[in-house]
């Protein structure tokens, strides 16, 4: 049986980098045109060829999007586009326009299309059309139950793609007009202005605000593995490298574990805290279940407080002096009881006794972000470039 796929965003070439070693088997990427995360750093054409070399080294693929809305302007020059992209090593293009959808399928026989999200594609008889119009490949709506999608998948033997976690659209998938509306910002077209989380009068009283909360399937990896789906995505482009760290390297742990026989209900438990602590917003598994309701909303005083577990990233250890070399991101001490991660899933738990600043002078607080600093660490453990330095809480 073939392995489940484990799709991760990365918004430019260091998060794909990093998304790889922690356990993606595939990324998805924008470039600097016809993607809808305009406000993401995106990819160079010279970085795209990187980034595909990179993962092409690893036996892993990259796929990248070019699902916004055409309009008239935006054809000029796509065909030339598409043509270097493919020159570059791209694995697969995500689409929703018909001309383009043809086009990459006529021209470019070795890559494959898959149908963007966007599509809004909810029913087995519109996969059964687009499969015969040559697509590989249809990312459902969000709005798809797991009934629905086994149907869809018994029904026509198409690779099916879900959205497993991250951030969902208040507006039905890839229909929103609330940023157009409010900002003139078409988040059809790349220029989503969040609208959905403004605060809003209302009767000049108080501000109103209401959002959708967060995806999270990791209790029904093991249905979505067994109703036959081909991809796992993770949402989040824009999002930083420990998220993406953890996230990832969570999900890899839960499907290889799945696989293995030895997901328990305790270890998933263990597990979905650790998603809880990188992130700030409540969670639902909106759609997958039953129909979403106001439960899977949140509305006025609802609390995002975010957390410092994030301490460090690993640039180097040196075993002789069992010194760790990591950049800052948050205010530790002399004391703390933390926990370093590797790519490769490896953990060690312990209490920082000792800590120096870049030039190696003794310290009993590392204060300042982004500033170099260095702690002790007697470990035979391999820890690699990219390897996090976290808090440690009851995970």
């Amino acid at each position: 049986m073939k392995k489940i796929e484990l799709l991760s965003p990365a918004g430019d070439l260091e998060r794909l980098k990093v998304t790889l070693l922690y356990g993606a088997d595939a990324v998805y990427i924008g470039g600097e045109k016809y993607g809808l995360r305009a406000n993401a750093t995106n990819f160079t054409l010279e970085q795209i060829q990187e980034g595909c070399s990179f993962a092409h080294s690893l036996g892993k693929k990259v796929y990248l999007t070019l699902n916004i809305v055409f309009h008239n302007v935006d054809m000029e020059g796509v065909e030339e586009y598409i043509s270097s992209v493919v020159d570059c090593g791209i694995d697969a293009f995500i689409v929703s326009d018909p001309f383009i959808i043809s086009y990459i399928k006529k021209k470019f026989s070795n890559v494959e299309v898959h149908l963007s999200t966007q599509n809004s594609t909810t029913n087995y008889k519109a996969v059964e059309y687009f499969k015969q119009e040559g697509i590989d490949r249809v990312v459902l709506a969000r709005e798809v139950s797991l009934k629905d999608m086994k149907e869809i998948i018994d029904k026509t033997g198409m690779d099916i793609e879900v959205f497993i976690h991250g951030a969902m659209c208040t507006c039905y998938s890839g229909r929103c007009a609330l940023s157009n509306y409010v900002t003139n910002r078409d988040a059809n077209r790349g220029g989503c202005a969040q609208v959905c989380r403004f605060s809003f009068g209302v009767d000049g009283k108080k501000d109103f605000t209401f959002a959708t909360k967060d995806n999270n399937l990791a209790r029904y990896i093991g249905k979505l593995i067994d109703i036959g789906v081909t991809s796992l995505k993770v949402e989040g482009r824009m999002r930083s490298l420990y998220y993406l760290a953890t996230v990832i390297g969570t999900y890899r742990e839960i499907i290889d574990s799945y696989y293995e026989g030895s997901l328990t209900d305790d270890k998933l438990d263990v597990l979905e805290k650790r998603l809880a602590r990188v992130a700030n917003r409540a969670v639902s598994t909106h759609f997958l279940l039953k129909e979403a309701d106001g439960t899977d909303q949140y509305y006025t005083g609802r609390n995002e407080a975010s957390n410092q577990d994030y301490l460090g990233q690993v640039i180097s250890y040196d075993k002789d002096c069992k010194l760790v070399k990591f950049y800052e991101r948050n205010y530790f001490k002399i004391g703390d009881f933390v926990e370093l991660f590797t790519p490769k899933g490896d953990r060690v738990s312990f209490v920082v006794e000792k800590l120096y600043d870049e030039d190696k002078n003794p310290l009993d607080v590392a204060r300042h972000p982004d500033n170099i600093y260095y702690l002790f660490l007697d470990t035979d453990m391999d820890i690699e470039e990219y390897s996090m330095i976290r808090l440690l809480n009851e995970v």
